[in-house]
């Protein structure tokens, strides 16, 4: 009798502090997230796991829910492996939840909803408790100004301008579901962006794209000639990484 070894495939909902990571996505001699999990997962399961995750973060990007799937012929029950992963993943990496998925199951090739939040600390002076997770800056910020020129981000757009060099997509269409800037306690500013998909660095643009309108810098109305110009250029500057978080990652079908 032929004896054959029964597979399945188990996602992952993953939370991290992205500050001591070059990304989500495994690279040569740096650390990375997904470098993490299949060293952990590995060691715990006994054979080579290599997991697949469903959004890229960027070096010092940090997330709450980013999903990974895996295949494995390993008998722990697919939600008693968080448990036992966690025993061996770094503090500042930890998964929420496992569940065994369709074997067909991959989360980039299924309609999604993501929610990114980009946090600003707007003072006088820095809040050291805060710099890893909040972009600074002094220069004072109108949020109603930043809210008028985000309305004109919302819905389906060519988002080409808020794209960095060096993307390989076959499309910079997406769809912004909503597009929120709120003010928070101790001179926070939040701004939440929910979309089907976003491009390289495109939260981060937005956010700096934001910023100089809430300075003042042009009016609220030219993010209009910015996403018709179809030029990267024309856009805001690239806000850094600390401020953005991965907030919520839903599948619609």
């Amino acid at each position: 009798m032929i004896n054959t070894v029964q597979m399945k495939r188990v996602m992952l909902t993953v939370a991290y502090d992205g500050t001591a990571y070059s990304g989500f996505q495994v690279q040569n001699n740096a650390p990375t997230v997904e470098g993490e999990l299949n060293r952990c997962l590995s060691g715990l399961l006994k054979e080579e796991i290599r997991v697949t995750g469903g959004s890229r973060t960027d070096a010092g990007v940090h997330a709450l829910c980013n999903v990974a799937v895996f295949d494995t012929a390993s008998r722990m029950p697919a939600e008693k492996i968080c448990y036992a992963l966690n025993q061996r993943l770094p503090e500042d990496i930890r998964v929420r939840s496992s569940e065994e998925v369709a074997p067909d199951f991959h989360p980039r090739h299924c309609d999604s909803r993501k929610t990114y939040e980009y946090r600003i600390v707007n003072a006088r002076f820095p809040v050291p408790t805060r710099r890893l997770y909040a972009y600074f800056t002094y220069m004072p910020l109108d949020i109603g100004r930043m809210r008028e020129a985000a309305s004109w981000l919302v819905g389906e757009h060519d988002f080409k301008s808020f794209c960095s060099a060096g993307s390989q997509v076959e499309s910079t269409v997406r769809t912004i579901y909503s597009l929120e800037v709120m003010r928070e306690p101790e001179d926070g500013i939040l701004i939440r962006v929910r979309g089907n998909g976003f491009l390289y660095h495109m939260v981060r643009i937005i956010a700096g794209t934001l910023m100089e309108a809430g300075r003042g810098r042009w009016e609220p109305e030219h993010v209009k000639e910015i996403l018709a110009a179809g030029d990267r250029g024309c856009a805001g500057p690239t806000a850094p990484a600390c401020g953005l978080m991965l907030a919520a990652y839903e599948f619609t079908k």
